[in-house]
């Protein structure tokens, strides 16, 4: 089978758009095996630039970006859920310049392609291998987003499901409710600095800190979670441990059901992975068969 060069060139272009993110992911995960202070350095970015100043009026005019609109609030909702601490508007500008700036490099690359110029230290097929990621990481934002969501959402929940195991466990003592939540502070992880900060806040005013906890996890069950633990803090009787024993199972049937997804979207994958060699054998044994037995019927007619 003869591959034509406009073939040829795609299936370049593929993988080094596929070199180009397995690149990016090793990059990012050997930043991640650095040894470094917990928040550090995602602290340092958000506060130069994410709170730093304010956008000018002008640039979110030229952009089509509108303060207060629907599809910034959705962003900014699907960040919150996410764990991105950045401003919406700020997000939708650095997305709409990545996507111009991607939907350029294409043109770009593929001009250079079509008529063989030359650019300077790079190929042509690596400028649109490069805009073409960008563009898509730019352009699909909300699935990753919500996919992002999720992930974060079960793992605050698992969390939230162990803690609150732990509060039900100091049911009838006489601890307050802060020097429980400080005992349950070593099962946590994914939450541990927000619980952390809770504690910290708690006596200046907890009720506000119960608040600010909420806002700043941003998941359903984070917001039921605090919504015990305020009830908690204004009566500790035993009819609200059993409230909280009926979240408890109501997190438990949710993990089962997140479970049960991850369960059926494995198998959905395993089939699809074990569909391709049957496909790859259909075409590499079987369609040469076909074309042959096409050519003899056309030869006999």
């Amino acid at each position: 089978m003869v591959i034509q060069s406009e073939q040829l060139f795609w299936i370049q272009a593929v993988a080094y758009a596929l070199l180009l993110a397995a690149g990016y992911v090793s990059f990012v995960y050997l930043l991640r095996a650095i040894p470094r202070r917990r928040r550090r350095w995602p602290a340092l970015v958000m506060q130069r630039w994410a709170r730093g100043y304010e956008v000018p009026p002008r640039i979110l005019k030229l952009f089509g970006i509108a303060a207060g609109s629907r599809p910034v609030e959705e962003k900014g909702r699907l960040l919150a859920e996410g764990g991105i601490r950045i401003d919406p508007l700020r997000y939708e500008l650095l997305r709409r310049f990545l996507l111009l700036a991607g939907g350029g490099s294409v043109a770009v690359g593929y001009a250079a392609a079509a008529k063989s110029w030359t650019l300077p230290w790079i190929e042509p097929v690596h400028v649109m291998a490069a805009g073409a990621v960008i563009g898509v990481f730019a352009g699909f934002d909300r699935t990753l987003l919500v996919s992002l969501g999720k992930y974060r959402s079960n793992k605050i929940m698992r969390e939230i499901y162990v803690l609150s195991n732990q509060l039900l466990y100091y049911t009838g003592s006489k601890m307050s409710l802060h020097a429980k939540l400080n005992r349950c502070l070593p099962f946590c992880r994914a939450i541990r600095s927000d619980l952390q900060l809770l504690l910290n806040e708690w006596y200046e005013d907890a009720d506000q800190a119960i608040k600010r906890f909420k806002k700043r996890l941003g998941t359903e069950e984070a917001h039921s979670f605090a919504e015990t633990i305020n009830s908690l803090r204004l009566n500790e009787h035993g009819s609200y441990y059993s409230l909280l024993h009926e979240r408890i199972q109501d997190y438990k049937e949710k993990l089962e059901l997140a479970k049960e997804s991850r369960k059926e979207t494995t198998s959905y994958l395993l089939f699809v992975l074990a569909g391709i060699p049957i496909l790859n054998t259909f075409r590499i044994f079987v369609y040469p068969w076909v074309q042959e037995g096409q050519k003899l019927f056309d030869a006999l007619n």
